[in-house]
């Protein structure tokens, strides 16, 4: 059977393309077995990278073992902690499409037979995903493993702790000592942030969507499951090509339903609104962030995670992980049983295979006893947000499920994050942070500092923060993100000023400003043309082309 490596191994025409890969040290029988490219993004900056030069080891084995021929190429990484609350983060989301080209650039230059795809974190693991659904040939999903949780007096803790710190910290009630232990004890080694923010969520939600083996977003970085699971990896994506299976006969309508499905009773980062109908885009699947309401209230919250919840994802492992939440969701009917897996079988079959299972209710609830009955996502529309906004109602106090308030109006995340630290927003206030989207920011920053500094201070109970632009997933309290049309594209955002009343009702999913519909429309007329903030490189081309929030911002297919 003819491969697809052949058009660089085969005939005698091929002797030159031969030569170079001879000059790699590849031996004759090498050439003749598929060629497995392995795409890892290692690098020194990112902890849940920071090891896979390491565990790309293990998937050479694997890949050996089958069979297959490995090949290592290289791709970025932008670690959104460090990338957090300065212009670093207008650079996160973009990098997502700029790996995905460069993954497509790789392997249709070079063709490989299959694909691994190796990351940890945040807009790495979709980037990698898009370029599988785009590329469309045997490709295989490796998450790095999630970090061990760090322990602040006695008790297990992770980064979103050290940034609401920084907020006690700024209203005096901690001190420069207490910072500093916080700072030194949060993050203890290797893997993606502990808690369910948005890299250990879309790790997880690789194995729901069927790209990953079982395991795969759960066995921490430093357990020598991880190894396995590498080495297993690495030995399926050589089967993967034996078979023909593909992405996109895994990533099918069903298998995003089930995606969803899977992120409502986790818990899951809001940033999967953007991710999610992103990659189903370029697999030509049709999904909007209003699809995601679609499940809010079939799916319940199984499970409660960090920062939302006490526990790890360390925690999510030993109680069962995404396969033991995928039987207990199939045991109600709320998921389809047929979707194709990387396992080459379908997910009811993976899963009895695995026996898969709850080991500690405690962790991961049954859903006739979920933490809560509808899920852990909410899509919110009304007058402010026409074509939806995000909410993780999951981490939104009781107090704040019902809010009105008059808007603050701050035109940058760094304005508003000032105005907090310097105790200038009061009770009852809706701080309003726009011309943050994928066009106006440009890039859609994640707003953790401004979030955490308001929790750190306790103001998460009294004053809500909503935004055309995003939030980390380890964000809480009543932030809603991904407004849109976003104000750059004259959405209704554009036109609020300070003192509009907001209101905010999670339970009956709206969001609205008191002001009738020609008073939007009037002042909306009354704006001049959006002055774009970065008008030269990558990021002002990208402000060309993406589009808004509700479709996963996306570039053109």
């Amino acid at each position: 059977m003819a491969k697809r490596s052949d058009l660089m191994t085969k005939g005698p025409e091929r002797a030159p393309h031969r030569a170079l890969l001879r000059a790699d040290g590849l031996t004759d029988w090498e050439l003749e077995r598929p060629i497995i490219g392995i795409a890892n993004s290692f690098n020194e900056i990112i902890p849940g990278h920071m090891h896979l030069d390491k565990l790309v080891d293990a998937v050479k084995a694997g890949v050996y073992a089958a069979g297959g021929t490995p090949l290592v190429f290289n791709t970025i990484g932008v670690c959104d902690g460090i990338a957090m609350n300065h212009v670093g983060m207008k650079y996160s989301l973009p990098s997502r499409e700029l790996i995905a080209d460069s993954l497509e650039i790789m392997a249709t230059s070079h063709p490989f037979d299959g694909l691994v795809l190796m990351a940890s974190c945040d807009k790495i693991i979709p980037g990698m995903l898009i370029a599988a659904a785009r590329l469309n040939i045997p490709s295989i999903f490796l998450s790095g493993g999630p970090m061990l949780p760090g322990k602040i007096h006695g008790k297990d803790t992770g980064l979103d702790k050290v940034f609401e710190a920084v907020g006690r910290f700024s209203s005096g009630k901690m001190t420069q000592e207490e910072l500093d232990y916080y700072e030194c004890t949060a993050c203890p080694g290797a893997g993606s942030c502990s808690g369910m923010f948005t890299a250990n969520t879309m790790n997880n939600l690789s194995e729901a969507l069927g790209m990953s083996l079982p395991f795969n977003g759960s066995a921490p970085a430093v357990f020598a499951e991880r190894i396995w699971l590498a080495k297993q990896t690495g030995y399926q994506s050589v089967a993967l090509v034996n078979h023909n299976i593909t992405p996109r006969d895994i990533m099918t309508p069903e298998a995003f339903y089930n995606a969803i499905a899977a992120d409502m009773a986790l818990g899951g980062s809001t940033n999967t609104a953007l991710h999610i109908p992103a990659i189903a885009y370029y697999a030509e699947v049709d999904l909007t962030l209003k699809d995601f309401g679609n499940l809010t209230e079939k799916i319940p919250h199984l499970t409660s995670m960090a920062p939302a919840g006490p526990h790890h994802v360390v925690d999510l492992f030993h109680a069962g992980g995404i396969p033991a939440i995928m039987a207990e969701l199939l045991k109600s009917n709320l998921i389809h049983a047929e979707p194709m897996t990387v396992c080459g079988k379908p997910i009811s079959e993976m899963l009895s295979d695995i026996h898969a299972g709850i080991k500690d209710v405690s962790v991961i609830r049954s859903t006739d006893r979920p933490v809560h009955k509808t899920g852990s996502l909410a899509i919110l529309s009304g007058n402010l947000a026409p074509d939806g906004a995000i909410v993780k109602q999951a981490a939104v106090a009781d107090e704040m499920l019902t809010h009105s308030g008059p808007a603050r109006i701050f035109d940058s995340e760094d304005d508003a994050f000032q105005a907090i630290v310097d105790a200038k927003i009061q009770k009852g206030d809706v701080i309003v942070v726009r011309y943050e989207g994928p066009r106006g920011g440009p890039g859609m920053q994640e707003m953790l500092s401004p979030t955490s500094a308001l929790a750190g201070m306790g103001m998460d109970k009294e004053v809500a923060l909503i935004t055309d632009g995003r939030f980390s997933g380890a964000s809480r309290g009543a932030a809603i993100g991904h407004i849109s049309p976003e104000a750059a594209a004259k959405g209704p955002l554009a036109a609020l000023r300070d003192g509009d009343i907001i209101e905010i009702d999670i339970p009956r999913k709206s969001l609205n400003v008191r002001l009738s519909e020609d008073d939007i429309q009037k002042r909306i007329s009354a704006l001049p043309e959006f002055e774009p903030k970065i008008k030269t490189g990558y990021l002002a081309r990208y402000a060309q082309m993406v589009s808004s929030a509700d479709r996963g911002a996306v570039f053109p297919r």
